[in-house]
């Protein structure tokens, strides 16, 4: 996956490791969200310890803050205990440091994980942390924020606004507030007007969605959503051809079984930056997973190599590559 830029893993005796015969590195959990809040940290302790790493668990309101604080002692390795949102946040703050990101799969997608390789499996997990290669890979931005999966404007902002909201005022779970969110988005089912420069290409559209994705998403198969390489240099933009309801909700059940034809659904470019504008001066934006509100112009660009992550060695990569 990373065959130009897989380093080996760093070791106590690496820069910025603390010099002892054992690693004692940081895990920045998220108490609040999903699987990760069950994790039994004693379990987790046990299994790095058979490794001959100790850890520390730390945690707080703002994980990129916390994350900071930690790799401000330059460990060895800064490991992030969840699900994407969780591993966006360490990210944010491990970006440009060169310590290496470890990731210990908790949430329910695991996107980001799942496209370096990384197993569901907590002990497999643990094995790639402790015996895995380093690997430079892309980063996105949009005016100044960073993102490692996907950035979007239109519905889906909206949908997770919704979702936080009856999550809050009702106390349904994640799936049921994620159900009644998608009710009420598609009944109002806004348009958003952008104006979108790619390269030398400009596209004008009123559409439900405008999707970036760092580095290219597959659409076919049933690779749909997966990643196969994120040292591509490049920005992704998708934005469906076709703007009705009806229209959208074809290309999901499409995808649902495989069947979409990126070309035929999808309007798309390719470019180490994007320009969108909108109306609006102010538009919510979504970054994996995570909603804010930004000013438009929307500048997108990609950081090649600015995040450094632990991934699976080659002779442990279920794909034979790290």
């Amino acid at each position: 996956m990373f065959p130009a830029r897989v380093r080996r893993r760093p070791s106590p005796q690496d820069d910025g490791a603390r010099q002892t015969d054992r690693w004692t590195i940081p895990i920045v959990l998220n108490d609040k969200a999903g699987t990760s809040a069950q994790v039994d940290r004693n379990e987790l302790t046990k299994l790095f310890a058979a490794r001959e790493i100790d850890v520390e668990f730390v945690t707080g309101d703002s994980l990129e803050e916390v994350a900071k604080a930690a790799l401000a002692q330059r460990p060895a390795m800064i490991v992030a205990a969840g699900g994407d949102g969780t591993i966006s946040a360490v990210a944010r703050a491990a970006v440009g440091t060169g310590i290496p990101l470890g990731i210990l799969p908790l949430g329910t997608l695991n996107h980001f994980a799942r496209d370096l390789g990384i197993p569901a499996s907590l002990p497999e997990a643990v094995d790639v942390l402790a015996d895995g290669e380093w690997a430079d890979v892309d980063v996105g931005e949009v005016n100044g924020h960073v993102f490692v999966n996907n950035s979007s404007i239109g519905l889906y902002p909206r949908l997770v606004r919704h979702r936080e909201r009856i999550q809050h005022r009702l106390g349904r779970g994640k799936w049921r507030a994620l159900l009644r969110a998608v009710l009420i988005v598609l009944r109002r089912y806004p348009l958003v007007h952008v104006v979108v420069q790619a390269g030398e290409r400009r596209l004008v559209r009123r559409t439900p969605l405008v999707f970036v994705g760092n580095n290219a998403y597959a659409m076919h198969g049933l690779e749909i959503g997966h990643r196969e390489r994120l040292t591509d240099g490049k920005l992704c933009l998708y934005i469906p051809r076709r703007g009705g309801r009806l229209a959208l909700f074809g290309i999901a059940l499409r995808a649902l079984f495989g069947r979409v034809d990126a070309a035929e659904d999808f309007d798309l470019a390719e470019a180490p930056e994007l320009r969108i504008v909108t109306p609006r001066r102010r538009v919510r934006t979504a970054l994996d997973g995570e909603v804010m509100t930004l000013r438009s112009p929307l500048e997108y660009r990609v950081r090649p190599g600015a995040l450094r992550v632990v991934v699976p060695s080659p002779a442990r990569s279920p794909r034979g590559d790290a």
